[in-house]
């Protein structure tokens, strides 16, 4: 027979904004793409890889979580684009329901390190991810909670591995506890804020990264000059997309391009593949090289380029 008993009443839905933050090369982005199960943001070895605020929006029957990769904190900036970075993480201490703050295991304990100031004039509540614990001691884990909580008020700690996925599911599980209640900000299936050509131009800067050394991949941007869905002569569904790569010296155009062209075919070649993975789709890549002289002091080219 059927029960009369009453339904226990849905769990509230839980909706918020969960910001990350921390010093370049903490893990972040690595961080934010294993929470989200997706590649939101560019992950290299070499620090200020990500340049922009980017969101990764996880949906799940009675929460949506809104998370925020910002670029690492620069402590002396160059240049404007490194002012512009640094206001992008800034921001985030104003809009954060939750600001997670990583912290690289291997990395030394500075008490100068520029975030803690700003940490304690935040209303957020701060959980720390101490990253990177498979690479270190139990007892600097030890070492380094201790120290933290001395210096800022701390609502929770957890000791992660981002790259191999240790313990972030219980960190999502901490996260979701801080959450308030409240409704969805976005579809359940969207999964960020930018557009398909943004992650398109990251991608390609991601390569240069991976493949050029020295200076050359902090000097270089990336435009999107076309972003064209169309066809084979065999009606098969392509992409064809013509991207800019701009850099600030013709020497270093000359690297970029390489002999005979023989670096900008490589790297054509390694980014049509992330890009045709990324999107799912068969690509054809353009790229051309173009100086724009001092472009990261230029407040009309950074606008161009999404520094806002």
């Amino acid at each position: 027979m059927p029960s009369n008993a009453a339904q226990p009443p849905a769990p509230p839905f839980r909706s918020g904004f969960v910001n990350i933050i921390g010093r370049p090369n903490a893990g972040k982005s690595t961080l934010m793409n294993a929470l989200v199960g997706e590649r939101m943001s560019i992950v290299t070895h070499k620090p200020q890889t990500t340049r922009h605020r980017i969101l990764g929006i996880l949906s799940g029957e009675n929460f949506q979580l809104v998370f925020s990769d910002t670029p690492g904190y620069v402590r002396q900036p160059a240049y404007k684009m490194h002012q512009t970075m640094n206001r992008f993480v800034e921001g985030t201490l104003e809009d954060a329901d939750l600001l997670l703050l990583v912290f690289d295991l291997t990395e030394e304990l500075e008490d100068d390190n520029p975030l803690l100031g700003m940490l304690t004039k935040t209303k957020a509540p701060v959980l720390l991810v101490l990253n990177k614990k498979d690479l270190v001691h139990e007892q600097r884990i030890q070492d380094a909670l201790n120290w933290w909580k001395k210096r800022l008020p701390l609502a929770d700690f957890i000791a992660i591995s981002a790259l191999k996925s240790e313990n972030t599911a219980e960190l999502l599980q901490k996260i979701l506890s801080f959450l308030p209640e409240g409704p969805a900000y976005f579809p359940a299936d969207q999964l960020t804020d930018r557009p398909e050509r943004f992650f398109v131009s990251e991608i390609i800067r991601e390569q240069i990264f991976l493949l050029y050394a020295d200076e050359i991949p902090y000097s270089c941007e990336v435009g999107i000059e076309s972003y064209k869905e169309s066809h084979t002569k065999m009606g098969e569904p392509i992409v064809r997309i013509q991207a800019t790569i701009y850099v600030m010296r013709e020497t270093q155009k000359a690297i970029l391009l390489g002999k005979q062209g023989s670096a900008i075919k490589k790297l054509g070649t390694a980014a049509r593949k992330e890009i045709e993975r990324f999107i799912e789709n068969r690509v054809h890549l353009e790229l051309t090289v173009k100086v724009r002289e001092n472009w990261r002091d230029d407040e009309r080219a950074l606008q161009r380029f999404g520094y806002e």
